[in-house]
């Protein structure tokens, strides 16, 4: 009886997977109406709703990370709030404040709490990096529990919950940058990069004419929690387990084992938060692909988002210009046995000459026949 029952359960989460897999697809397609490329960064959003993660989105301006945001919270017919986090922000401005009013017939005054913008399903946290860190702070707790204590009452949030924060990688000065403790907590860190060249064609032709597409909804809110209880119910073997926690350990260069490139190129590694996502990512990542169990590879694909903000390099990695992404990579190709060495994979910059000007090519010519 145990049996059947299980065999029926499968075949179910068997249907779901499917399901799920042609709902990405028209979310992906209606998606590229509105957004031209960034398939991997609609994916790793995607991945991330339903791991009941958080997103850092880190791009240049004008690469339409709000328009990504707000577009798919379309689709999914969620709520959207977008906070523009400034110098001067407060905590109250997005958690919400108790205010007193007073009751015209009887004369009593009672405090009523005002919910701020934190309370919807995908929260923009537009140039997070802008806001001091009492600010910043005040987003932990969403985060974690789920919920928002003011005046020593909590209040829960909406379900789903996503907090998606943007930095700007230039004009660092004057900001505030997340401290690692608050880093970790965002399951993914996402790098949004320049279109390619046809793509920047058609960005331009759709933006410069009167271009529009509507989007409509594909997802409802019982159809996400529901999906969200799929990815933790897809099937992961030991192999994928062990790859995975063998990766996240040679991270560290605490461990002697891990030999001299990552004690010298390494600061801190990631802790075992990292594993867990990691595999939540790959399961998710593995259903919107229409695949009814992780694989290393989707281990491997989502490595980078995953890791990159939680690997802090050395000093002597930002002397040789090599960032976290650089480490990933090689960490990779260890557990794959692919390494490649890093004076291959830095490039020699080769010295351009520079033009000498007529009149001084002439002073150096009189000083060679003196």
């Amino acid at each position: 009886m145990t049996d059947i029952k299980m065999g029926t359960e499968a075949d179910v989460d068997v249907q779901a997977v499917d399901q799920l897999h042609k709902k990405y697809v028209q979310i992906t397609e209606r998606m590229q109406g509105v957004i031209v490329g960034q398939e991997e960064v609609i994916e790793q959003l995607m991945v991330a709703l339903l791991c009941r993660g958080h997103c850092i989105l880190e791009g240049v301006p004008g690469l339409a990370k709000t328009l990504m945001v707000s577009t798919l919270a379309s689709l999914l017919n969620q709520t959207f709030r977008r906070i523009q986090f400034t110098p001067d922000l407060m905590p109250a401005d997005i958690t919400g404040t108790d205010i007193l009013e007073e009751d015209h017939t009887t004369g009593k005054r009672v405090f009523r709490f005002v919910k701020g913008p934190l309370f919807g399903n995908m929260i923009l946290a537009d140039e997070i990096n802008r806001t001091p860190p009492k600010t910043q702070s005040a987003l932990l707790e969403s985060m974690q529990e789920r919920q928002l204590t003011v005046g020593g009452q909590s209040y829960p949030l909406p379900n789903p919950f996503l907090v998606l924060a943007t930095q700007n990688p230039i004009e660092q000065e004057g900001t505030y940058p997340l401290p690692e403790a608050q880093l970790d907590r965002f399951m993914l860190k996402i790098q949004v990069d320049y279109p390619t060249r046809d793509q920047e064609i058609t960005i331009a032709k759709r933006g410069s004419t009167a271009y529009h597409y509507e989007t409509g909804h594909i997802l409802t809110v019982e159809e996400i929690l529901a999906m969200q209880e799929l990815v933790r119910r897809l099937p992961v073997g030991d192999h994928v387990y062990e790859f995975t926690v063998d990766l996240v350990r040679r991270s560290r260069p605490t461990r002697p084992s891990n030999g001299d490139f990552i004690n010298q190129m390494v600061t801190w590694g990631a802790g075992p938060r990292a594993c867990i996502f990691l595999i939540l990512a790959a399961k998710a990542r593995a259903i919107l692909q229409g695949r009814y169990h992780a694989t290393t590879d989707d281990i491997a694909a989502m490595a980078l988002a995953v890791l990159r903000h939680r690997l802090i390099p050395s000093f002597h990695a930002e002397a040789a210009g090599q960032n976290s992404d650089y480490i990933i990579r090689q960490l990779l190709a260890d557990a794959t046995g692919q390494r490649t060495s890093p004076t291959a994979a830095t490039p020699r910059r080769v010295p351009v000459p520079v033009p000498v000007p007529p009149r001084i090519q002439d002073t150096l010519t009189k000083l060679r026949k003196d």
